[in-house]
């Protein structure tokens, strides 16, 4: 299993950033994948999930500013990130999982997650 995780950075509040994740490709090829990320002194928060069939859920916070998509071709999940806040400040992780539950991926599997900053 391999996700990488790259595209992290600081920027402004309103700027953008897009995350990618390169995934081995059976690792690309499981049931769902999907970011989370971690805040510090927080919880663990789902972004959002994509299964196999393209169908998304994305959590209240992001909605309208996050949008995930795929390259099959190179096995590799993006988020873009628009109009980010300064309560998106976190570390986000690429997760892959082989499950789903109330339209959020299990995660089984995840990277070691990429910083984003956002002042």
């Amino acid at each position: 299993v391999q996700l990488v995780e790259s595209g992290g950075g600081s920027v402004q509040a309103g700027g953008s950033l897009r995350l990618s994740c390169a995934a081995s490709r059976n690792t690309y090829r499981r049931y769902c994948m999907g970011w989370f990320r971690v805040a510090p002194g927080k919880d663990r928060e789902g972004v959002v999930s994509i299964g196999r069939d393209g169908a998304t859920k994305y959590a209240d916070s992001v909605k309208g500013r996050f949008t995930i998509s795929k390259d099959n071709a190179k096995n590799t999940l993006y988020l873009q990130m628009n109009s980010l806040k300064p309560e998106d400040t976190a570390t986000y992780y690429c997760a892959s999982g082989d499950s789903s539950s109330g339209g959020w991926c299990a995660y089984n599997y995840w990277g070691q997650g990429t910083q984003v900053t956002v002042s």
